[in-house]
């Protein structure tokens, strides 16, 4: 196909269409917001968005790292060109804060409802997923020997991080903060609406208890009484603050859903055999 003669390359959302076809993964989502907020901000100047945009920018360079290494050969690798970008003030400047009341104001509040509604429409696995938005909380790095200076910042997924690696977080008294998602807008689902969806999959007898037992074995959050409620598997489960209890998502319901549909996985999961539905159909 040409244009005025000329041969007319793939735009940016073809070229998502052509390489992901049906997937959706994170990687997709953070391309597809990426591409919606620059048609929106095009010839506008408006730096006070971009320290709230950071999280999809720091993803979208990470996964176009991740994508060469893996398509082309670590001998491609940006690592030399790209390091990290830190943007750091202890201080709030008068002309920030101007900035920032701005946002709520003209043209910037097209771009800040396309922002809002986008996120808002992904489920939380993709919310949460660093290859969607990259988030995380700088910890200070003391350096005991020549060898540990080498690279100044290092990164750690705490959900990634070996039982070693946080135990060493924990003997330096680090806090670290769990990333929070927004309750509203989110495809989540209380225990009894959990176990509602679940009755219609699994031909089995299934009860609450079923669904504790489940969460434990999965370990996708804590106990109740714990003293970090909100530590949970965020593809999974969700602490709401606001009502001091847990929801759980779509992905949680599908998995369990083939997990506890076989002899096999009810009985590791429950931790007894199980008993079939009158009425069902077994698989």
């Amino acid at each position: 196909m040409k244009v005025d003669g000329e041969p007319k390359h793939w735009e940016l959302s073809e070229c998502l269409r052509q390489f992901y076809g049906g997937q959706n993964p994170p990687e997709r989502s953070n391309l597809e917001f990426l591409l919606g907020l620059r048609n929106k901000i095009e010839h506008r100047y408006l730096p006070n968005l971009d320290a709230s945009l950071y999280g999809e920018c720091q993803a979208a360079l990470l996964n176009l790292e991740e994508l060469i290494v893996r398509e082309f050969g670590a001998a491609y690798a940006l690592t030399e060109q790209l390091a990290v970008s830190l943007q750091f003030s202890q201080t709030i400047p008068s002309e920030k804060k101007q900035a920032a009341r701005i946002l709520a104001s003209g043209t910037a509040r097209t771009v800040k409802e396309y922002v809002e509604t986008f996120r808002g429409g992904l489920p939380s696995t993709v919310l949460n997923s660093m290859k969607y938005s990259f988030n995380v909380f700088l910890v200070p790095k003391l350096a005991n020997r020549k060898s540990a200076a080498d690279v100044a910042v290092e990164f750690i997924p705490v959900d990634e991080a070996s039982k070693e690696q946080l135990e060493r977080l924990e003997k330096l008294n680090v806090l670290i903060r769990e990333k929070h998602i927004p309750i509203a807008n989110l495809d989540l689902f209380k225990p009894s609406q959990v176990l509602a969806e679940l009755i219609k999959h699994v031909p089995y007898c299934i009860n609450m208890a079923t669904h504790t037992a489940a969460w434990k074995h999965f370990k996708v959050r804590p106990e109740g009484n714990s003293d970090c409620p909100e530590r949970t598997r965020p593809e999974y489960c969700v602490y709401d603050g606001v009502h001091s209890d847990y929801v759980y998502t779509r992905a949680w319901i599908e998995m369990l859903s083939q997990a506890l549909s076989s002899k096999e996985g009810y009985q590791k999961i429950v931790g007894r055999p199980p008993k079939e539905r009158p009425g069902s159909q077994m698989k």
